[in-house]
């Protein structure tokens, strides 16, 4: 049992780690939205305070995403930052819809290859536009845009003096610089500590000190003067094509992102685990409050939410300071944060660009699952990066759906019993994508404590998103401490269930 004491004074140090690593994202984040940096420091208030209250993850940490930061960016260039509150408010009500119908298991069907292709589309295009925040230039709305336009920034590099933008290329660099450098060598007394905060604050020291004439953060005198109810007349917008596109967008992703990066979470610590549906509807509450305050859309968010496991957080109170740290901040030092240069921002988004490629889950779905998965991954990326964000996830999709399509019409069976206090679980026919749900109802359902047989006898076929989701199930399962045991199929089995079972069977030893 958790002492009540030592639980509020773990989750005090662990908001102030939060706090650090939060500030410069909220900042960045909403500068790489193409909005003023006070609607993302609302959204990560209301991340902390309302959706930290509410969460279904305890140790989950939520804010503004820099995976929907290119949505939004393109959204505002196309209609303008005033219809971005109306979209929210619909994007928070479906997804409290969702949360009290029961389907954010749903959201965990989509499939890893798409879902990382996604993001490391994402974290391309953050990259091609903040190279232009980095030389004080604003980006474009588009990747070939950025591309195109990158000769131009670079051009006004060089003048018969140094220019304003070689100053800020300088300081951004230097940023980078101390970020890497901090994160490889840091003492270890001193790990709590965030690189992005290392970085932003040598840049910003440099460029206070020097008086340097390059961009800065703007921040109202007053967090209230940011704060912009949505006017009646914009609602009367909601039903343009193009927008219902994007609220659907966000939704999806968003609550994606959330629910996958509540499911990792869950393996990083051994406490109370993630209720998905409760999970949406905080999320939901969430996003609705900050369309009706003038925020960023929020998930659940993986960098914040590690550093507060790491940091040793013990319940939701952690998420909750950190946002009443926020607040404190912004309401009594804003001028502190009007000190920090624009290229410093970029520099740490930079870097959480580059974290989003994360080539590693490439690696990983070639080992595991073949070269078509990573095959749907690349053309997820070519199209997000290429086209857009819709089309390169919708294409994704159908490659994933066309991958199982021969086994889409096969029923999977799945019959749990108990025999001699244990649990057998028997799983018989197809299992794809469409079975996830029924799947984790089932795991996420059995008793804890009991020692659990997964009888794959009489299965026949198995995707890579059932394969991911049963492994994350048993990595979370035997790190808890049950005991877990793995039957394969017959050898006559399709030839991808042998290596998948010697792979559970690993992971459950």
């Amino acid at each position: 049992m958790i002492n009540n004491g030592s639980a509020f004074s773990r989750d005090l140090a662990s908001s102030l780690v939060v706090f650090l690593v939060a500030i410069p994202l909220c900042l960045g984040i909403a500068i790489a939205s193409g909005v003023p940096a006070a609607m993302g420091l609302i959204s990560g208030i209301i991340g902390g305070l309302v959706v930290g209250l509410l969460a279904g993850s305890p140790l989950q940490v939520s804010g503004p995403a820099a995976g929907l930061a290119v949505i939004v960016f393109g959204f505002i260039e196309q209609y303008g930052v005033a219809m971005l509150a109306p979209v929210l408010l619909v994007v928070g009500l479906l997804q409290i819809i969702a949360g009290f119908l029961r389907i954010g298991s749903w959201f965990r069907a989509i499939s890893p290859a798409v879902v990382h292709g996604m993001l490391a589309g994402i974290g391309i295009l953050i990259i091609l536009g903040q190279i232009h925040v980095l030389m004080d230039a604003r980006p474009a709305a588009g990747g070939i845009e950025n591309i195109t336009a990158i000769n131009e920034s670079v051009g006004r590099l060089w003048g018969t003096s140094v220019t304003n933008e070689a100053v800020a290329l300088l300081v951004g660099l230097i940023a980078l610089l101390a970020m890497v450098c901090w994160e490889q060598f840091r003492p270890k007394f001193l790990a709590p500590l965030p690189g992005a905060l290392v970085g932003v604050a040598a840049a910003t020291v440099l460029a206070t000190t020097l008086d340097l004439p390059i961009a800065r953060v703007e921040v109202p005198a007053s967090l209230a003067e940011s704060i912009s109810i949505p006017a009646a007349e914009s609602f009367a917008q909601l039903a343009q094509p193009g927008i219902i596109l994007t609220i659907l967008m966000i939704t999806v992703i968003a609550s994606a992102e959330t629910l996958l990066s509540a499911a990792a979470v869950d393996r990083m610590h051994d406490g109370e685990r993630t209720r998905f549906n409760k999970e949406l509807f905080a999320q939901g509450v969430g996003n609705g409050l900050c369309g009706l305050l003038g925020g960023l859309p929020i998930t659940g968010v993986i960098v914040r939410s590690s550093a507060n496991i790491q940091a040793g957080a013990r319940t939701r109170t952690s998420a909750v300071l950190h946002g009443a740290w926020i607040l404190g901040l912004v309401a009594l030092l804003p001028g502190l944060l009007e000190m920090v240069p624009l290229t410093a921002l970029a520099a740490v988004l930079l870097v959480t660009g580059w974290r989003l490629i994360s080539l590693h889950h490439v690696r990983h779905l070639f080992e595991h699952h073949g070269l078509m998965p990573v095959g749907i991954w690349a053309v997820t990326v070519a199209m997000v990066v290429l086209q857009d964000l819709l089309v390169g996830v919708a294409l994704g999709l159908a490659l994933s759906i066309l991958e199982v399509l021969p086994y889409l019409r096969r029923k999977l069976a799945i019959r749990h019993s108990e025999v001699d206090d244990e649990i057998h679980v028997r799983l018989g026919g197809a299992l794809t994508c469409k079975d996830v749900p029924a799947l984790l109802s089932t795991l996420e359902g059995l008793p804890e404590g009991r020692k659990v047989n997964i009888i794959g006898k009489h299965l026949r076929f198995m995707d890579h998103t059932s394969a991911e989701t049963i492994s994350e199930w048993l990595r979370r399962e035997t790190k808890s401490g049950r005991t877990v045991q793995v039957h394969p199929p017959r050898a006559e089995r399709h030839p991808r269930l042998k290596p998948l079972f010697a792979r559970f069977s690993a992971e459950a030893a």
